[in-house]
């Protein structure tokens, strides 16, 4: 059996408006490449963005990454993020600085001093998504698939204890999509723990994965021989 990273046991989200998740129970193992989807406002967004401190859970038990949730404190924000790699379906690089700038600006950041091994972990990380070449170059200069990737990069710097995707192929072209989603597959493959929020069906159909189902405020679990739109966006 699998460590347990992520636990949510009847928990309950409070968002901006009326609309609440409540009782939402899940649990992702390590290793697991997990689906969240759902209808556009279905709270995807929200559960993510209460697993990196973001959005505030109300009641319930709530962990990830050994870390509580429920008692968790603003302070405590930056030491959770740095056992979590975050992408963001609009990519949120510094536009001023090169590849290698972005990722070096997040390992200063998160405490890292020595040159060598900045050096060191930042060439590794590109090497995994595939972009060496692309060190020298500014955002401006990329597309979005490769400004993805880089995003990608970044998100592994801190060696994490599960990636959080939210619609990381979004903003992409069908082309860019299948290279993200490969390359997030593949990373999956090297023991990293992956949940991706998407909406795009046929992702679903040529990847596999755990599915999981947001609607009416509540999660559940679709088994994969049950994938079809119908069942999920209903």
């Amino acid at each position: 059996m699998g460590k347990i990273v992520v636990e949510y046991s009847n928990v309950e989200i409070k968002l901006d408006s009326d609309f609440k998740i409540e009782e939402l129970s899940v649990v992702v193992k390590k290793g697991d490449f997990v689906f969240l989807i759902g209808k556009t406002g279905s709270g995807k967004s929200s559960i993510l963005k209460s697993m990196y401190g973001e959005g505030k859970i109300k009641n319930g038990n709530a962990q990830i990454s050994d870390t509580d949730l429920v008692s968790l404190k603003d302070k405590e924000i930056p030491h959770l993020r740095r056992k979590i790699g975050i992408i963001f379906q609009d990519f949120q690089l510094l536009k001023d600085r090169t590849v290698f700038k972005n990722l070096e600006f997040i390992l200063r950041a998160t405490g890292w001093k020595d040159l060598v091994r900045i050096n060191q972990r930042i060439k590794s990380c590109l090497e995994k998504v595939h972009i060496s070449e692309l060190s020298e170059k500014f955002p401006g200069q990329l597309s979005g698939g490769q400004k993805q990737k880089v995003a990608i990069a970044r998100s592994l710097l801190n060696k994490p204890e599960i990636i959080i995707a939210d619609e990381p192929t979004g903003n992409l072209d069908p082309k860019s999509s299948i290279e993200i989603m490969n390359i997030l597959k593949e990373i999956n493959q090297n023991g990293n723990t992956i949940l991706m929020a998407t909406h795009d069906f046929s992702l679903l159909q040529k990847y596999s994965g755990r599915v999981l189902r947001c609607r009416n405020g509540k999660i559940d679990e679709i088994e994969s021989t049950n994938l079809d739109i119908e069942t999920i966006y209903v």
